[in-house]
């Protein structure tokens, strides 16, 4: 990359210089003696070369001269100026001189660019350590894309499944729905007929003579709230025992637990089956005992 920089500026460069010496000498050839031109025309292209070389070196080294740099410029315009004046002078060719003027102006611009190209310049190893950096973002970007695409594909089968089996879901529920409808129908079309009752009539017994038998169909809907039932208060272990004593007393022989817990209930007394059988227990102890 260096050659392709500084070749085409070291080309540019020679062909100003001899462009330069050409003019001055057919330019002032006439006026002074030849020898004369020569050293004027070298003078000037010695001059760039000076100053070129210098900020060569001073580049090498990191360092910038502004100083240089202006002699430099001073130069390749004193340069250019030369060829723009010959070529207003001449009375052949003029377009052609004016052509080549801009030369010298040209080199230096390309120097100037070489110069930029030196000092952004970077070693084969850090060339190759950006491309490995530039590398890896590429495949972690790839394989970002790769996964962002993956998870989208399947929340995708996801919510499709989802929906499918929502969808069947609701299919269910409405054919239920109609079966459960067609049913009650059915049974209220049935409870409406007028044979029902005299069908109900040949195989269910009346309760009282003036009592007729008739059904209704459970109710399918809002239903009340049945109000709380007043919680009885538990009885206490004596006065249990004391229950408990007075329904064996009053049968007078022995009376096993399932037949005492009936009559209990009978009596419209409330008490847990545990607590009920530890006063059984309790009692008939107490009776054996006496």
């Amino acid at each position: 990359m260096n050659a392709k920089t500084v070749m085409p500026a070291v080309a540019m460069t020679a062909v100003s210089m001899v462009l330069t010496l050409a003019v001055v000498v057919m330019w002032l050839g006439t006026a002074v003696p030849w020898p004369v031109a020569v050293v004027v025309g070298l003078g000037i292209d010695g001059g760039w070369l000076a100053t070129l070389a210098y900020e060569r070196r001073l580049a090498a080294q990191g360092d910038r001269n502004r100083a240089v740099t202006a002699v430099g410029w001073s130069f390749g315009l004193i340069a250019t100026g030369v060829l723009i004046a010959h070529a207003l002078t001449t009375d052949g060719a003029r377009g052609a001189w004016l052509a080549v003027a801009w030369l010298p102006i040209a080199a230096k611009a390309l120097w100037l660019v070489h110069s930029l190209w030196e000092r952004t310049a970077l070693t084969p190893v850090a060339l190759d350590a950006i491309r490995g950096i530039q590398q890896e973002a590429r495949d972690e970007a790839a394989v970002a894309r790769a996964r962002l695409r993956a998870e989208a594909t399947t929340e995708e089968t996801r919510l499709t499944a989802v929906t499918e089996a929502g969808a069947r879901v609701a299919r269910v529920q409405a054919k239920t729905a109609a079966t459960l409808a067609g049913a009650w129908s059915t049974l209220e079309t049935a409870r409406q007929g007028d044979g029902t009752n005299r069908a109900l009539t040949c195989v269910t017994e009346r309760v009282t003579p003036a009592s007729q038998p008739m059904w209704k169909l459970p109710v399918w809907g809002p239903s009340e709230p049945v109000p709380a039932i007043d919680a009885v208060p538990s009885l206490t272990n004596d006065e249990l025992d004391a229950i408990v004593a007075d329904i064996l007393n009053a049968e007078g022989t022995a009376m096993p637990y399932r037949e005492l817990s009936a009559r209990f209930r009978a009596r419209g007394h409330s008490a847990g089956e545990t607590r009920l059988r530890a006063s059984f227990g309790r009692v008939t102890r107490k009776e054996t005992a006496a």
